[in-house]
């Protein structure tokens, strides 16, 4: 599982715990920790994009013919 994967199963229990939680402030907590979750995995994502969009490709290898 990778990092942003992670990051998606904890906002979802803390969505859980929200819903579930009987006081308004532990809900508009929960929610917050739910939605800081799912911003960390699109940076998560973004950042691995980034990466990869950056990295330099890979020219193959020229065919050349030699006259000797």
């Amino acid at each position: 599982m990778n990092t942003a994967d992670r990051f998606l199963r904890f906002a979802a229990e803390c969505e859980v715990m929200a819903k579930i939680s009987r006081s308004p402030e532990n809900r508009t907590v929960w929610s917050g920790l739910a939605q800081r979750w799912q911003r960390c995995a699109e940076l998560v994502d973004n950042q691995y994009s980034n990466d990869h969009a950056r990295s330099p490709k890979r020219r193959p290898k020229a065919m050349y013919s030699y006259i000797h």
